[in-house]
């Protein structure tokens, strides 16, 4: 079974891939393969509208099952911000840009606690969606720790580990917000693929 990923983004595009290596009869396809797709704008105000409106317009433009994530990190002190934001927070767009913005606004900030939050879509060429959420709590660090991740990993500490999911990118893969969504579907899978959902 053809499932196309909907991401431009090669570090979700192998963690993904990475997450379902164990699935067996699912062969993965990404623009990586030479595909194209639209540009889906994501004007979304939730998580949750972001990912249904990119799994279901490029399902129907590939007739292929899609997978779409949005995902971001929200900030308690900031009221949830970046969140649908969080990869255009600066207006450079760029991971550093991104990190230096969100550690001047919170560099008097006591309260660091955060959450990583991921909406997983499912959607089918025939317009039907089913989205699965998972959230990995944490904390922001003052400094950077770690090269393995990307996006605001370096700053995002995870208290039971003692370390940012930079420092750890094989237990990212099992614990991640990201990871945890893609468990909600891997549960669900067989019922969504044989029409019992």
């Amino acid at each position: 079974m053809k499932v196309f990923l909907a991401t431009g983004n090669k570090h979700k595009v192998d963690e993904i891939k990475a997450i379902f290596s164990g699935v067996k009869d699912i062969e993965i396809y990404s623009i990586k393969d030479g595909i194209e797709i639209p540009e889906v704008v994501e004007d979304g105000q939730t998580f949750e509208e972001n990912s249904a409106k990119k799994a279901m317009e490029i399902a129907k433009y590939t007739n292929m099952i899609t997978i779409a994530d949005d995902s971001g990190l929200c900030v308690d002190a900031l009221n949830g911000a970046p969140g649908v934001y969080s990869a255009r927070f600066s207006a450079e767009g760029t991971d550093e840009a991104n990190n230096k913005k969100l550690m001047e606004v919170m560099k008097n900030e006591k309260n660091r606690k955060c959450k990583f939050v991921s909406v997983v879509t499912l959607g089918k060429p025939d317009g039907r969606v089913y989205s699965f959420r998972g959230e990995v709590e944490g904390e922001l660090l003052y400094e950077p720790k770690g090269n393995k991740g990307f996006g605001y990993d370096p700053y995002f500490n995870v208290k039971e580990y003692g370390k940012t999911l930079a420092e750890m990118p094989e237990i990212k893969n099992k614990i991640s917000h990201r990871a945890m969504a893609l468990k909600k579907l891997e549960l669900e899978l067989n019922d969504i693929l044989t029409d019992k959902k």
